[in-house]
């Protein structure tokens, strides 16, 4: 019989699991039922027992690794802990979120382990046995995998599934102990720009993603950036909308061009760039040329401003597109949203 371990950790408060670790919850507690596995949860960060709490309803295990060595992320620490946790819960199959601190440290788990890791699982399904899908080539090619080498670690993408709805109770959780190795690494604390000042969000309900022709000569023959500015960065201030960008416009400050200063590569999205998971997505000043698109085939509502009627966005890549000079529209959607204010 399968044993089946579900790694989460807490957010930046402490006080609870985030959202993709209970999106890997909602994963695990389905296809524990599926495959007839015996389910563990295992958690991890400084205190747990508000975040185990919010567990009750799976009926599973729960496992604990608490410390103030673990209230943040750093490989020495987390991989001792994930290892421990797989170990005292005999886990042949672990789901883990595909997050920033889950995904540097799972493949050294795996390792140690002898087992198999598979990263970027955008979707699971069981068959015979448990399957899992995932993409390739920069998005471009799907993959159902399916192995027999145990223990198999699964790091699930976020955004592909809803997060487990956490029930209020009392759970009763066994902590386990960890040999922690020689910390040669020492948190002092975070260094992040103002919240304002913030363009990538992963959890924002909209993608704003601005093109070239934001840069480029407007219908009086000059170029606008400085308004362009100012237009979008009204529009993400006001929605806390998350900010994406086409090649063509990162790349500009390397041609010596007038860029947009608060857009870098990190904003990029595309082939070569980001493939962000957000409900509803607006392109702006964009071609909708293919290398862009792809990045966007995990936006569930896609819609698009561009003076050519003939980009590639009304070639079926969008479900709404309009025919419109986007400064126009973003004054006055900047000007709508500044009345419900």
């Amino acid at each position: 019989m399968e044993k089946l371990l579900i790694l989460t950790h807490v957010d930046e408060s402490g006080a609870a699991l985030t959202k993709a670790s209970l999106e890997s919850v909602a994963a695990g507690v389905e296809f524990a039922a599926a495959l007839g596995a015996e389910l563990t949860i295992g958690i991890v960060g400084a205190a747990c027992e508000a975040a185990s709490n919010s567990l009750a309803g799976t009926a599973a295990r729960v496992l604990v690794v608490a410390g103030e060595a673990f209230a943040q992320p750093r490989y020495a620490s987390d991989a001792a802990a994930c290892e421990a946790l797989c170990r005292a819960a005999g886990a042949t199959l672990v789901f883990a979120p595909e997050s920033s601190r889950f995904v540097r440290v799972m493949p050294g788990v795996a390792f140690r382990l002898t087992g198999f890791v598979d990263t970027h699982i955008t979707a699971l399904s069981k068959g015979d046995t448990l399957e899992a899908t995932r993409w390739f080539y920069r998005q471009r090619v799907e993959a159902v995998l399916h192995r027999e080498t145990r223990p198999w670690f699964l790091l699930l993408e976020v955004g592909t599934r809803e997060p487990w709805i956490a029930a209020s109770g009392q759970v009763q959780v066994e902590t386990v102990p960890v040999v922690l190795p020689e910390l040669r690494t020492t948190v002092t604390g975070i260094h992040a720009p103002k919240q304002d000042e913030q363009t990538i969000r992963p959890e924002a309900k909209v993608l704003f993603v601005a093109g070239a022709g934001w840069t480029k000569k407007q219908a009086d023959g000059q170029v606008h950036a400085v308004e362009a500015e100012s237009l979008i960065l009204g529009f993400l201030h006001t929605t806390d909308a998350s900010l994406g960008s086409s090649k063509s416009l990162v790349d500009q400050s390397g041609e010596n061009q007038e860029v947009l200063k608060f857009m870098t590569h990190m904003n990029q999205v595309g082939q070569t760039g980001a493939t962000p998971r957000h409900p509803k997505g607006l392109s702006t000043c964009c071609h909708g040329e293919e290398p862009h698109v792809v990045g966007w085939r995990f936006i569930n509502e896609r819609r698009a401003v561009n003076l050519d009627p003939n980009c590639g966005w009304a070639r079926g890549k969008t479900d709404v597109l309009y025919v419109a000079d986007a400064f126009k529209v973003m004054a006055k959607v900047n000007a709508l949203l500044a009345e419900r204010k």
